[in-house]
């Protein structure tokens, strides 16, 4: 049982990550393939913005019909949203298509707090490690099937081939998602939750330890990072990388890199302190950075070592940020259990909301400070706002079990 809940999960986390590998990597690469500017390619990862906004209805995806109706119902809206955009091409239907990305991702992340409170509810003490893992793993390989995978292959099929194919994916994972277990429901959850009281909500969620410590790490902690990672790849397509070699290096092989690295975190989860982890991990992305603004002022596309070096610092950004992603996660999940039960879900939304708003802040505007004042003054400030987590570290809350804190 054990076995067959974990195998679920990944699959669901799997389906679930699609969204986003559509639009981090595969979408960006050919936006600018058909002429659009960074600033157009930056701003559409406001698309994102119903991750941020998930914690208005995580309450009723928890009070409301069950978990499986609400999962089912996400993902019919998902398999939708492939057929209506297979009807589309963004160059053209630029509007209709940013419309559909919106829903897209309104669906997702229905999708995601129904398969969170499953998963709190439903995975035992034990299997929590494993379960952080599961989702990390799941949803970057279903990233990188919808990314770098789709992207790779872009040449040789068609956009609309592109989501008819993503479409049956989602039916198996409907079937699939059709013998999901449902969490037990207690007369305590359905009678002392304020479903319609979202100031008591967060009130409640606010009392629980290390909240206000958790919320502004997962805001700050990929900050500088999300600003390489989305304008690295495009300063090397504009110096003589092909949008295949894009795919294959910054999508396949980085991407696999990112799933080792969240595979060792959960390895080092159970071992180690986390908080002297992300530390050491966090001076090492910093120093990576550096690396990449070092390459900016010197590259040479007709150097081979440059394009070497280029590749080697995504494939080490990537695997840094696997290790980091997971070990976040778990802080997270560690919070979380110190909420009472009935508002776990919603709790755990909250921060995962949070989550998102750090990493698309600057994502969004990106583009708009690299056409502003270039890619080298842009990739100093990501320094410069990567070193805001490594203070924040330095001073954790008390979210460790007592054995973990030397």
């Amino acid at each position: 049982m054990a076995s067959f809940k974990l195998k679920l999960f990944g699959l669901l986390y799997f389906v679930q990550g699609i969204p986003y590998g559509l639009q981090s990597n595969l979408l960006p690469i050919y936006l600018r393939t058909i002429g659009l500017s960074l600033t157009k390619i930056s701003l559409t990862k406001l698309l994102y913005f119903p991750w941020l906004l998930k914690i208005l209805w995580a309450p009723f995806v928890d009070q409301y019909g069950t978990k499986q109706k609400w999962l089912l119902s996400s993902m019919f809206g998902l398999f939708l949203c492939c057929l209506i955009m297979s009807r589309l091409h963004p160059k053209t239907d630029f509007t209709a298509m940013s419309f559909v990305l919106v829903m897209m991702n309104f669906f997702a992340s229905v999708q995601d707090i129904a398969v969170d409170g499953m998963a709190v509810r439903l995975l035992s003490s034990e299997e929590v490690g494993y379960g952080n893992t599961i989702q990390v793993v799941g949803y970057k390989t279903g990233s990188l099937v919808a990314g770098a995978g789709f992207l790779t292959v872009m040449d040789h099929i068609s956009w609309d081939m592109l989501f008819i194919v993503i479409s049956v994916i989602y039916v198996v994972a409907i079937i699939c998602a059709c013998f999901t277990p449902e969490p037990p429901r207690t007369s305590e959850s359905e009678a002392t939750l304020p479903v319609l009281n979202p100031r008591q909500i967060l009130k409640e969620v606010f009392r629980v330890p290390g909240t206000i410590w958790t919320l502004i790490y997962v805001v700050i902690y990929k900050l500088g990072e999300q600003g390489t990672v989305s304008m690295f790849p495009l300063f090397l397509l504009e110096h003589d990388f092909s949008a295949s070699e894009l795919g294959f290096w910054n999508g396949l092989v980085a991407m696999m890199f990112s799933i080792c690295g969240s595979c060792l975190g959960g390895m080092i989860m159970p071992k180690y302190n986390a908080f002297s982890v992300i530390l050491v991990l966090f001076l090492m992305r910093a120093a990576n950075l550096s690396f990449q603004t070092l390459l900016l002022i010197m590259f040479q596309s007709e150097y081979l070592i440059m394009k070497g070096a280029a590749v080697l610092s995504i494939i080490l950004q990537h695997f840094l940020s696997g290790l980091i992603t997971t070990l976040t996660f778990s802080i997270m999940m560690l919070c979380t259990q110190k909420a009472e039960e009935r508002i776990q879900a919603t709790h755990y939304t909250l921060l995962a909301s949070f989550e998102v708003l750090g990493k698309l802040t600057f994502s969004a505007i990106a583009g708009i400070l690299v056409d502003r004042i270039g890619f080298i003054s842009s990739f100093c400030i990501f320094i410069l706002l990567s070193c805001l987590a490594i203070f924040h570290v330095l001073k954790p809350a008390d979210l460790l079990p007592e054995q973990k804190r030397e």
